[in-house]
């Protein structure tokens, strides 16, 4: 499986980004996918995944403000982020679960800053 992230760019506090993560390859029984994102100076930490029924969780410090969705027929998942915080600075790395296998995109760098 191979995850190609894109959308990753520069936003001022309170303005919004989307970012795409398109899966190919061996893409048959993808089951979770999802968005982490690693700051500097910070660990690694869960952003947002959603199964491949449509069951979304989120991180506490981005509910209400980002959305995490799926097109199956794209193979491609998405993280909407809507009112853009300082802290959401990082670099976002999508990532899908197939089996007992764990695959992970390159990363797309999201700087918030005025």
């Amino acid at each position: 499986v191979q995850l190609q992230a894109s959308g990753g760019g520069l936003v001022q506090p309170g303005g919004s980004l989307r970012l795409s993560c398109a899966a190919s390859g061996s893409i048959f029984s993808i089951n979770d996918m999802g968005w982490y994102r690693q700051a500097p100076g910070k660990q690694h930490e869960l952003v947002a995944r959603i199964a491949s029924g449509g069951t979304t969780v989120y991180a506490d410090s981005v509910k209400g403000r980002f959305t995490i969705s799926r097109d199956n027929a794209k193979n491609t998942v998405y993280l909407q982020m809507n009112s853009l915080k300082l802290e959401d600075t990082a670099v976002y790395y999508c990532n899908a679960i197939k089996g007992e296998s764990m695959y992970w995109g390159q990363g797309t760098l999201v700087t918030v800053s005025s």
